[in-house]
Formats: structure tokens, sequence, C-alpha cells
């Protein structure tokens, strides 16, 4: 059996996200208190997927990436990659994305140059958009 898809396959059958799916996720993904990149793809493709998630899965999302990218202290250029895939993947970036950038921004030991290009695209693409 293929989990990923049976999993997807069930979260998504309404259409959305509920708050209490995103606490059965926590549950799931938190379980082993090691959280990859893995886990994180699929939480990426369920909220591309999904037409409407829960807010609370929006904000465990960004933690998760969080927790992933910021496990050794550093962004690197790959990372950064990744994390433009992910944010920019709807083709917008909305204000919790650009807060969260600008949090990965002032709390990492290092990053290189994609991410930091990664920030100004974050922080000038929300600011167009909240004054465009």
């Amino acid at each position: 059996m293929n989990w990923r898809a049976f999993t997807k396959k069930l979260l998504l059958a309404n259409g959305r996200i509920t708050e209490n799916e995103t606490e059965l996720l926590k549950r799931a993904i938190l379980e082993d208190r090691k959280v990859d990149r893995e886990e994180v793809e699929l939480l990426v493709e369920l909220k591309r997927e999904a037409p409407m998630v829960h807010p609370e899965f929006d904000a465990f999302l960004l933690r998760i990436l969080k927790s992933v990218v910021m496990a050794d202290g550093a962004i690197t250029d790959a990372e950064a990659r990744w994390l433009r895939k992910i944010l920019f993947a709807d083709n917008q970036v909305v204000k919790a994305e650009t807060k969260f950038i600008e949090d990965l921004h002032r709390e990492a030991k290092s990053f290189g140059k994609e991410f930091e290009q990664l920030w100004k695209d974050c922080t000038q693409l929300q600011g167009s958009q909240l004054h465009g």
C-alpha cells in the first residue's frame, strides 16, 4: 500500500484540511520527535492540493519547515532554493510567509546569496501585493 497516497486521499476527501485533521497530522509527524524533508513535502503537497486549509495547518507547516531548515542554524543555497520552490508554488507570498522568511533572516547564523535573494524577493513581493 502506498501510505502517502492513502493519507492524501483520506485528508483531501472533503476538499479541506480541518483543525481536527491538522491535530492528527501534528501528532503523527511529531510522534518520533524528528521531522524530515519527506514529511514537510507531504504537508506542502496537502496544502497545494487542498482548496482550503485551516489556519493552524499553515502555522504548523511553517513551524515544521523552520525546524528542518534551521536544524544547524545555517541556511544553505540548496535549502534556500527548496524554500523558494515551496513558498512560490502558488505564485504568491502571503504575509505569514513573508514574516517566516524575515524570522529566518534574523535568526540564521549564516545564509548564502540564494537566501538573501529569496528574502529580498519575498519582502518586495509582499510590499507590491499590499500596495499594488
